[in-house]
């Protein structure tokens, strides 16, 4: 029994973390596409260029693909691994390192959501096309991320080392 719930906290975890992911995107590509209804000038096309490599690099790349995604992972293979009532319960929050985590990494993911928070309010402000410029980083950001998370899950059920560090509290029994 221990096993299968193990199995079902990992499961919920990543997968919740993807849907999480997903209704980001999906919710921000209306507002970015809707950018394109209007006339843009040359300096417009440049600052989304310039954003979405930016964005891409940053948030895809560095954020994603370098950190976010290998924990997540590593900790779903803790739920798996230890699974307990409130980790499979909270799973996605466990995986997102929301709690059961090193003080340093809980305060990371907690100024890091603070900060995406601000962001997503002082956007609201913004005009178009300039917010949906800003979006179209912000989603082409998350589609890497999203893509990166779906490509570490792949390598875990593949059997392919996974050597990252579950940031927890304390060594993993």
């Amino acid at each position: 029994m221990r096993k299968v719930t193990g199995i079902v906290g990992a499961t919920w975890g990543l997968c919740g973390v993807l849907i999480i992911l997903s209704y980001a995107c999906v919710r921000l590509s209306g507002v970015a596409i809707s950018a394109f209804e209007m006339p843009w000038s040359t300096l417009q096309w440049v600052v989304l260029v310039a954003n979405t490599v930016f964005m891409v690099h940053s948030e895809g790349y560095r954020g994603f693909q370098r950190s976010f995604s290998p924990r997540v992972v590593a900790r779903a293979r803790h739920i798996m691994q230890a699974p307990s009532v409130t980790k499979v319960v909270l799973a996605p929050l466990f995986c997102m390192s929301y709690f059961g985590a090193t003080r340093r990494r809980m305060f990371a993911t907690y100024a890091l959501s603070s900060g995406i928070v601000l962001m997503v309010l002082t956007f609201e402000y913004i005009p178009q096309p300039w917010r949906g410029i800003l979006d179209v980083g912000v989603v082409a950001g998350l589609m890497w991320g999203i893509a990166s998370l779906a490509a570490f899950v792949g390598r875990a059920l593949t059997g392919r080392d996974h050597d990252v560090s579950p940031e927890l509290p304390h060594p993993a029994t």
